[in-house]
């Protein structure tokens, strides 16, 4: 392929972030005083901040406006973004390398813009993307391709010329379906998933050291 534009997803793709998630909706139920249920982290697992709300609004009587969740949410993880999270092994290299080549890159994120940011910015690579999109600005969550389209139209490439790189299943079905290339970073949150994400994915790197395809 000519990769010319490739859209990378956030968590779990650039940066070893998803331990933080996988509790998240527990403890804020926990300190609003209400009891998670089973399955609650499955549930939420494929949602965007703004549908994150909507669900804990619909199936847990909180009472706070959507607005406010999402910012008690990023308050709760805001610590672990702005001074904590690491880039996944190889990301900093792999990206130079692209920028290195002429690919232009953005960033198309269920996790909210401050974060992302202050996240990238701290860990020196804010500058390789030329922009970044949220699900929250989109207003879709990634069980749709709003994001990755717009992210596409921004690098003003052709379809077939674009690599998304994401991690999560929902994800990658979504884009695939899109008529998109992904490429699948393995993290250890997709461990039940990994077979069908091998198989759906058009390139899969155990790390970004792993890129054995063409860069032109």
């Amino acid at each position: 392929m000519t990769l010319k534009g490739a859209i990378f997803d956030l968590d779990g793709t650039l940066l070893d972030s998803m331990p933080i998630w996988d509790t998240l909706g527990e403890r804020y139920l926990l300190a609003r005083g209400k009891i998670p249920r089973p399955g609650l982290r499955a549930d939420l697992a494929t949602l965007s901040m703004t549908q994150t709300a909507q669900y804990l609004i619909s199936q847990y009587g909180i009472s706070d406006p959507v607005g406010t969740i999402i910012a008690d949410i990023n308050e709760m993880v805001s610590d672990f973004y702005l001074h904590s999270a690491p880039l996944k092994r190889g990301a900093a290299q792999f990206l130079a390398r692209l920028r290195g080549r002429g690919v232009r890159l953005c960033v198309a994120t269920a996790t909210d813009r401050p974060l992302v940011e202050g996240a990238l910015r701290r860990l020196g690579v804010l500058d390789a993307f030329t922009r970044i999109f949220t699900c929250t600005e989109v207003r879709a969550g990634k069980d749709r391709p709003d994001i990755y389209f717009c992210a596409l139209e921004h690098l003003g490439v052709a379809q077939e010329d674009a690599l998304v790189f994401e991690d999560a299943l929902h994800a990658i079905e979504t884009a695939k379906a899109a008529g998109f290339r992904v490429a699948a970073v393995r993290d250890a949150s997709m461990e039940k998933n990994e077979a069908r994400i091998r198989a759906l994915s058009d390139v899969y790197l155990i790390d970004y050291a792993d890129w054995r395809e063409p860069l032109d």
